[in-house]
């Protein structure tokens, strides 16, 4: 064990110590355990409903319009009030509505347009909730100490896919989807204790504080001013058009009609992924600084080639291969994303930032959803998933390597900067 590694998880140790941290990482554990159960259920609920992909991804795409239009008041919202009382509403809220669709599904009234409008009103939640706990993770530890909390964080919400779609497959199993539906229902109430318990955000200077009642606008000049921050939104949105809709939407048809296979396998399938997902969140703090654009250039090549893969496979096994190392790139890219994000963000703008980068993911997630199941229809899963492979290594690779250019300049400028102080230092 070199170095790096030992300080990653020294640091880690000592952040699961600290009880504001804990405790909050313990509720959003169960929290996300739950959610996944029902991602996997509703997926599967889903495709018994219709055989169509662009059926499949108009309700994945009904939660993304409320977080395009509502992601500004939700990132001005978590800056200028009380973080913990926004998330609270927000897992009530989803409490009710997956209590409502454990309903239907148990009663045999479940429709698509019932997904669609519930849908609807989780992307409301979704536009309050995701700038408000991205920007709630770096105000529970230091500064210094910002990379290590979003990996446990990455690391925690990629190891409940472990167990969550597990439980879902044999839930689904037993005693139906709805119970599935149910049980994430009761998960919320971790999170919620968890969050109660929190102490409240320790106020800024005055120069802070009246940064923080800014509007949308300053956030958006921040992000346009710099550039670093600009591509890692958009590697993320080449992500959510290019890739993720293979693996919410459309992995159930995949499974049902690609390998012919039933829930359980999917579930597993669901559990490959999330393997891949925690190792690739736990590995990225190895990486070191100044490799980080060169590690997540490698990590597209290779997310391309696991989806084209995919697209050649007949069996469980290799998909299974595939789905794993697509997850280790993919999680290791969108944690280092978010670690350069959040560490180039300023504290009074952090929720706004967090918005903006969020809608890479929440907002873009109607495109990808409608146009990429779509795209499936026309050419085929197999073919959709070949192209969509090739067009998304080639995108992302250039906006990776202008990252690394940039980085590369600023590092020059300040290596000259700083040879003009010393020659300009007088001699002692």
């Amino acid at each position: 064990m070199n170095a790096g590694e030992k300080s990653f998880w020294g640091n880690a140790l000592a952040l699961l110590r600290q009880g504001p941290f804990r405790r909050y990482i313990i509720g959003s554990a169960i929290s996300d355990t739950g959610t996944w159960m029902q991602v996997m259920a509703q997926g599967w609920v889903m495709s018994s409903l219709t055989n169509r992909g662009f059926l499949l991804g108009l309700a994945a795409a009904a939660a993304g319009v409320p977080t395009i239009l509502l992601a500004m008041k939700g990132g001005e919202a978590a800056d200028r009030h009380d973080k913990r009382k926004i998330l609270i509403w927000t897992q009530v809220v989803q409490t009710a509505l997956a209590l409502v669709l454990g309903f239907l599904v148990y009663t045999g009234r479940i429709q698509i347009w019932h997904v669609i409008v519930l849908a609807l009103c989780l992307g409301t939640c979704i536009a309050f909730e995701m700038p408000a706990i991205n920007a709630l993770v770096p105000e529970l530890v230091r500064r210094d100490e910002i990379a290590t909390a979003i990996a446990l964080d990455r690391s925690v919400f990629h190891g409940s896919r472990l167990v969550g779609p597990s439980l879902a497959g044999l839930f689904v199993g037993w005693w139906g989807a709805a119970s599935a539906f149910f049980c994430n229902a009761a998960t919320f109430s971790a999170l919620i204790i968890a969050l109660a318990s929190l102490p409240p955000r320790t106020i800024g200077t005055a120069a802070e504080e009246e940064q923080r009642k800014s509007g949308f606008k300053e956030g958006l000049i921040y992000v346009r001013n710099d550039r670093t921050i600009l591509c890692m939104i958009a590697l993320i949105a080449l992500s959510t058009i290019f890739i993720f809709p293979f693996l919410s939407a459309m992995l159930p048809l995949y499974v049902r009609n690609v390998l012919q296979l039933g829930p359980g396998p999917m579930g597993y399938l669901m559990a490959v992924s999330g393997t891949g997902s925690l190792l690739g969140a736990l590995g990225l703090l190895s990486v070191p600084r100044h490799l980080r654009f060169r590690f997540m250039t490698g990590a597209v090549i290779v997310v391309g080639l696991a989806l084209c893969s995919m697209a050649r496979s007949d069996g469980f096994i290799f998909s299974a291969i595939s789905m794993g190392v697509l997850a280790i790139g993919l999680s290791a890219n969108f944690g280092l994303a978010s670690t350069i994000v959040q560490e180039r963000a300023p504290g009074p703008l952090r929720g706004r930032i967090s918005a903006i980068f969020g809608l890479s993911f929440f907002g873009l997630t109607p495109v990808g959803s409608l146009l990429t199941p779509a795209f499936a229809d026309l050419v085929g899963l197999r073919i959709a998933l070949i192209v969509g492979g090739i067009v998304y290594g080639t995108l992302a690779v250039v906006v990776l390597g202008v990252a690394g250019r940039t980085d590369c300049e600023k590092t020059a400028r300040a290596v000259v900067k700083a040879d003009a102080e010393a020659q300009a230092a007088p001699v002692a």
